[in-house]
């Protein structure tokens, strides 16, 4: 598959919502709408008595990857303004790559 994307490392991001507010000011959006909104999987306790707090920035069907500013050769709003630097933009071939390899360092063998 050819194209571009983003890849979102869920695993950092932080939850400042800076994303959130730069795609909305992108884009003009009304208050009740998302290009991309960060979810929270709320605190919840592990078995071994530490919290584990999730966020997850997921994407709307009004995400077109900033295609303004993407055709000028610019980054989306989302990845410029990424407090923790977790979203990136690229070719789909090299980001699926780039996934497989971060799932392989997750490979737990006893």
């Amino acid at each position: 598959m050819t194209g571009q994307a983003l890849f979102i490392d869920y695993e950092y991001c932080s939850g400042c919502r800076s994303c959130e507010f730069a795609c909305r000011n992108e884009h003009d959006l009304k208050a009740d709408q998302w290009g991309i909104r960060v979810l929270e999987d709320k605190p919840w306790q592990l078995d071994d008595g530490t919290w584990n707090w999730n966020y997850i920035p997921t994407l709307s069907k009004l995400c077109d990857l900033c295609a303004e500013k993407t055709s000028r050769g610019e980054e989306p709003s989302c990845v410029m303004h990424c407090q923790a630097k977790v979203i990136e933009y690229g070719d789909y071939d090299e980001l699926l790559k780039r996934l497989s390899e971060k799932a392989m360092s997750y490979i737990i063998r006893p």
